[in-house]
């Protein structure tokens, strides 16, 4: 599903080269669960942009379905993000003054999707990210943080992404609602066969993923299967 060939990513200020990424390959299966890792500055961010479509490398190949998406232009860019791609953010970026449910659809408004089946889609994705019923006319700022996240979530998943991209999605939660957020993550996982990339700098977190990604200093320094995989809830598989 995804294939990073050889990815370096610089930038230029002034006279001034900063290598963020340094030749990246790595290969990801459809429904895979992996964590990228790494402190900060070590180049995550910089390669969740371009797994995200976001950005475009400065060398190398990146397919994504099998499409070379690394010299797209910026509208073909957009075009893939919105069908390809559910991003969930750290900060979540809800509409405050917008419903629950009006702010999962939104995406499939932005698509220009059949207004008839709008609100039963967005219905599913609230289901699917285990968001209650009772709150869907609910505004962001009446809701907890994990209930929030899981908003996001199902708006990552209102189009039926290939790929759910989630950046620190824990970084705003204490740790017992972070689980919680965890564990929804692992459910679409298991259940829906959703491939994920969790980006983290917290080890507790990555280890919920079946395979995690180290990067420092721009280059992978590990790439392996989680053997201590943490369930959420539970402490190991």
């Amino acid at each position: 599903m995804i294939e990073c060939r050889n990815i370096s990513k610089i930038y230029h200020s002034s006279d001034i080269e900063t290598v963020a990424l340094k030749n990246i390959s790595f290969v990801l299966k459809t429904g895979e669960f992996v964590a990228i890792m790494g402190p900060s500055g070590s180049g995550k961010s910089t390669l969740m942009h371009i797994l995200g479509c976001l950005d475009t490398p400065t060398k190398g190949e990146y397919f994504l379905d099998g499409k070379n998406v690394s010299q797209m232009s910026d509208n073909e860019l957009a075009d893939i993000r919105s069908r390809k791609i559910g991003f969930v953010f750290q900060s979540f970026n809800l509409l405050p003054r917008s419903t629950v449910l009006r702010n999962v659809i939104l995406p499939l408004i932005y698509n220009n999707a059949p207004k008839a089946g709008r609100l039963q889609t967005g219905q599913a994705a609230l289901k699917a990210a285990a968001f209650p019923d009772q709150f869907w006319e609910h505004k962001p700022n009446q809701l907890s943080g994990g209930m929030t996240q899981r908003v996001a979530i199902a708006r990552a998943l209102v189009n039926n992404p290939s790929l759910i991209l989630a950046d620190e999605p824990t970084g705003n939660l204490d740790t017992k609602t972070g689980e919680i957020v965890l564990a929804t993550f692992q459910k679409l996982h298991q259940e829906q066969g959703r491939t994920i990339i969790l980006i983290t700098h917290e080890p507790y977190v990555a280890e919920h993923a079946e395979r995690i990604i180290n990067i420092k200093d721009g280059e992978v320094v590990s790439d392996s299967k989680n053997p201590n995989r943490r369930i959420a809830g539970r402490q190991t598989l």
